[in-house]
């Protein structure tokens, strides 16, 4: 598996030190950027690629965003047909452990400023070590979250 991370300027400290978290555990890593702290950068930039690169192999392909509060980084890269990105920024471990089990998220979107390296890294590894669960009422769910998003919508 392939995990691909993107940040912008609230995120990119905590992405620079997952980046080297996740290699110490043995995980390949890409990094889309923020490449240095620019605070004004916009995260649909970054998030965007991660999207896309998750999209393009949704079963081998992972990403990890991370912003301010995590939540317009996933509202962003939820916009792609096969993504389907969970918000962490505190709170009980069950609700990252559920988003894989039930969802098959495979992007997890963090709030750098409302989770400490610590909790990141706990959550991360969760995350990862956590399977889908392949019952068939999720698979029919997650197909019905991808049908809604169509290229050209006809409403």
């Amino acid at each position: 598996m392939k995990i691909f991370l993107g940040a912008d300027h609230a995120g990119f400290e905590m992405k620079e030190k997952i980046k080297v978290y996740l290699r110490s555990l043995g995980h390949e890593t890409n990094d889309e950027g923020a490449f240095k702290l620019e605070p004004t950068d916009d995260y649909p930039d970054f998030v965007d690629i991660v999207a896309k690169m998750v999209a393009s192999d949704p079963e081998n392909h992972r990403g990890i965003i991370f912003g301010g509060s995590g939540q317009g980084e996933a509202m962003c890269a939820n916009r792609f047909k096969h993504v389907r990105a969970a918000v962490f920024y505190g709170g009980p471990s069950e609700v990252i452990k559920l988003s894989r089990e039930h969802n098959n998220a495979n992007i997890l979107s963090l709030g750098a400023r409302l989770v400490d390296l610590d909790r990141a890294k706990e959550i991360i590894k969760l995350w990862l070590e956590t399977p889908f669960s392949g019952d068939d009422r999720h698979i029919r769910r997650i197909a019905k979250l991808d049908y809604k998003l169509r290229p050209d919508p006809e409403f």
